[in-house]
Parts: C-alpha cells; sequence; structure tokens
C-alpha cells in the first residue's frame, strides 16, 4: 500500500530563544549564529528532497526552510504560527513568576489561557486542523514526500495528537535544524488519524538512507 513521508524540523533560533523568552508572533529573525549552524547542518547531515515544503509564516521559520530547502517554492499555513502569548509575550518564566495568571496558566488545563492571547484548546484545535488539511491534500494529491519547518510548541502539539508512539508532548522536544521522519499510512490516518514517527531527521551524509 502507498505510503506518505513527513518531515518536521524545528527553525533556527532567534534572541528570543536564547534569552529564554516567550516568543509567540512576534516575528524575530534568526541570529547569525544561527544560520550558520543550520548552514553546517546542511554542509554535513542529509535533509531529504521532498516534493513541498509547508512552514510558518514567520521569517525564522521561512528563513529555515530556505536554507534547509534551497530547491522548492516555501508554501506558507498562517494556522502554522506559534501559540499566542498575549501579554506573556517577549517576557521570561522569571519575570512572570509572582503573576497569577501566570501561575493559573501553568497549572491550568485545555481551557488555560494567557491574557489577551489563546487558550490551549484554542492552539490545538487550529494548529490540528491545519495539519490535517495538510495531510489529507497530500493523500488527495498523491504528494508523497512533505516538509513542515515550524515552531517547537506547534511540531510538538502535531506529535503529542498524531504521532505513534504516542506520548506527551514533553517527549518530542527537538534542537534546532532539527525533527523527525513520519510515515503515513493512509488506511490507518483515515480510521484513526495516527501516524508513524519512524525515525529522527536529517541524518548523517554518510548513513543517510533517506528519499
Amino acid at each position: 500500500m502507498k505510503s506518505y513521508t513527513v518531515y518536521l524540523f524545528r527553525h533556527g533560533l532567534t534572541k528570543g530563544n536564547l534569552n529564554a523568552q516567550y516568543i509567540g508572533h512576534t516575528d524575530l529573525p534568526l541570529t547569525t549564529d544561527s544560520i550558520s549552524a543550520l548552514r553546517n547542518i546542511k554542509a554535513t547531515e542529509h535533509y531529504p528532497s521532498v516534493d513541498a515544503v509547508f512552514s510558518s509564516p514567520l521569517k525564522r521559520c521561512i528563513d529555515s526552510a530556505k536554507i534547509m530547502f534551497p530547491g522548492n517554492n516555501i508554501i506558507t499555513i498562517d494556522n502554522f504560527i506559534e501559540y499566542n502569548f498575549g501579554e506573556f509575550e517577549g517576557l521570561t518564566a522569571d519575570d512572570l513568576k509572582d503573576n497569577n495568571d501566570f501561575k493559573s496558566w501553568l497549572s491550568g488545563g485545555m481551557d488555560a489561557k494567557t491574557p489577551f492571547g489563546e487558550s490551549n484548546a484554542q492552539f490545538a484545535y487550529r494548529v490540528c486542523d491545519a495539519f490535517e488539511k495538510v495531510i489529507n491534500g497530500c493523500i488527495q494529491t498523491g504528494t508523497t514526500n512533505i516538509a513542515i519547518v515550524g515552531h517547537a510548541g506547534v511540531l510538538m502539539t502535531i506529535l503529542s495528537y498524531y504521532g505513534l508512539p504516542e506520548a506527551p508532548m514533553s517527549h518530542w522536544q527537538m534542537d534546532a535544524g532539527y525533527g523527525y521522519k513520519l510515515r503515513v499510512t493512509p488506511s490507518i490516518w483515515m480510521q484513526t488519524n495516527k501516524i508513524e514517527v519512524v525515525d529522527t531527521s536529517p541524518t548523517p551524509l554518510h548513513d543517510s538512507n533517506e528519499q
């Protein structure tokens, strides 16, 4: 039976990442060092050949995707944008340690919401809706190999909802420029909305067997 391959890659680092800030919708650029690091990964490891590349509309993802996949056009998906942190945007956990709204958000469930931001449920819904549309579109068009370059929170949400083996978000942490290779079997996807996580990616050039 025909299967489809999906790669998920985390974007390179920004100053916000390095400062441990909550950076969601703020459109920060990659740092110079991170650009160099991504180029080094590209030179020494194997980003796969893919038919389509999808990205968050923010430049830290678009610019990372251009380094990883210079031969592909980048298709931006608005709902792959990072979490809306509202009033917490740009702040660190240390900045917010005495903030009661922050404490409530951290200890809350799916309905927990940042002030003037979005709830965990709203975030998960829009990310999952966008991902399902991408996967269903690939199956309908026979697009067998794709990559998504995104934010850690977005990619970890996708993996926690759809990944096999099933695991919480914290299990799916990934370094900048790295991620996972997934296999979509249409019959499993249609019945259970689950996708097999088969490997990490990229892989060293000397032992790569990716397409």
